[in-house]
């Protein structure tokens, strides 16, 4: 839904998205990246525009409630890959396998009856 205030229309497939990123990085972004969970199908697709081109990042759509806070979890993780030193691609990378198993594993956590939160620490506590 953010993406479609900022690119100034509906996104609801794959060349929604990469006109979306496309049209930000007009508006003067150097890299936009445009996520598909709210998309439909067994795949979810993100669409990373950069200098370096379109790239596709994708990953099994994982069926569950507990959605609430990947937008905020996946810029957070790409800023931290960023700050290790992984270059765009690879950071976005890095973050999207890291919210998959967030997602993967919020069922762990039993928070709310609600559109529950991820699991940010499911890599440690096991």
């Amino acid at each position: 839904p953010e993406a479609e205030r900022l690119a100034g229309g509906k996104i609801e497939d794959l060349d929604g998205q990469i006109g979306a990123a496309e049209a930000l990085i007009e508006m003067g972004a150097r890299a936009a990246l445009i996520k598909g969970g709210h998309g439909s199908g067994s795949v979810v697709r993100d669409v990373l525009v950069s200098s370096r081109g379109m790239e596709l990042i994708e990953r099994p759509r994982i069926e569950t409630r507990h959605t609430h806070g990947t937008g905020c979890t996946y810029s957070a993780a790409i800023a931290a890959q960023l700050a290790l030193g992984l270059d765009l691609t690879a950071a976005v990378t890095a973050a999207h396998r890291y919210l998959q198993g967030a997602i993967a594993a919020a069922d762990q956590l039993q928070i709310g009856a609600g559109h529950g939160p991820v699991h940010h620490f499911h890599a440690i506590w096991q």
